[in-house]
Order: C-alpha cells, then structure tokens, then sequence
C-alpha cells in the first residue's frame, strides 16, 4: 500500500507493507534519531511528533500517518541543537542514546505548557527512560533551558 505524508517538512510518499510500524519506515527513511529501545513502549527512544503531538513510533502503523505531518529530531536541527547544549553543560548526555526522545518531548513540553512546575515537568517526560543517569543533570538542563526562553536568566 502507498502512504502519503510530510516529513521534517517534505511531502513524502512510501509503499509500505499493511504492517509496518512507523519507526520502520522512518528509519528506512534515513531518520535514525529514531530508535527501539524496549519494543513495548516504556522507554520514549522512538518519539516523534504526529501533526505536533508527541507519539511513540513503534506503536503506530506507518499507514496512520497518510496526510499528517511527521517531525523527528532531523527536523529539528537548530532547536534540538540549542538544548542539547544544556544537556552537555549538565553533563545529563552520557552515552546520548536517548538524548533524541527525550529532546523530542521537552521541545514538545515547551510548546505546550507556559510555564511548566518541577512537577509538570516529571511528569511530562515520564515515559522517557535514561540508563545512565539519575535524571538530576536533566532536570538542570530543563529549568536553565527554560529561564533562557523565558529571558529569565
């Protein structure tokens, strides 16, 4: 079957099997920030956004997304550039294998709430799993990424 979407702002046409995941297809696609950590959806590795909102790749048929928008990290460039920068400072990147789900969900966080609280925050990025670190330097990284959009600090 043929679907039909944009990716990181490019109309996109892919003949697909009847089952294949999205992380699949967007990986065939050359967007290996996308990634499968734990095939059950717990770990945040394959989060993309679908037409702006947060989802998890590996659980959504690549046929669900004809005619909506798909943006992963390689769409993102600039601004997963300018956090990731707060996360090195803080020392919260480590080995970086989740850094690409996990900055997909804080830029997302961003959009969607003002002026998110220590626990919006925790909460918001709940399904995005590090086994590196003990989340601390991320948290850091958040709250100063968000007094600089603020203009704050």
């Amino acid at each position: 079957m043929e679907v039909k979407f944009i990716l990181n702002g490019k109309q996109t046409t892919a003949d697909i099997k009847e089952d294949t995941v999205l992380l699949d297809l967007l990986r065939a696609k050359g967007c290996y920030s996308v990634k499968c950590g734990c095939e059950t959806t717990n770990c945040g590795l394959c989060t993309v956004w679908i037409d702006g909102t947060p989802s998890l790749s590996c659980s959504v048929l690549a046929a669900r997304v004809e005619g909506k928008e798909v943006t992963t990290l390689e769409g993102l460039q600039e601004e997963a550039a300018e956090f990731g920068a707060f996360l090195a400072a803080e020392g919260a990147e480590q080995c970086g294998y989740c850094s690409p789900g996990f900055i997909m969900n804080v830029l997302a966080m961003v959009r969607e709430l003002e002026d998110p609280t220590l626990e919006e925050v925790k909460e918001y990025l709940a399904g995005n799993l590090c086994r590196c670190t003990g989340y601390m330097g991320q948290l850091r990284a958040i709250k100063k990424y968000l007094e600089m959009k603020r203009g704050t600090k």
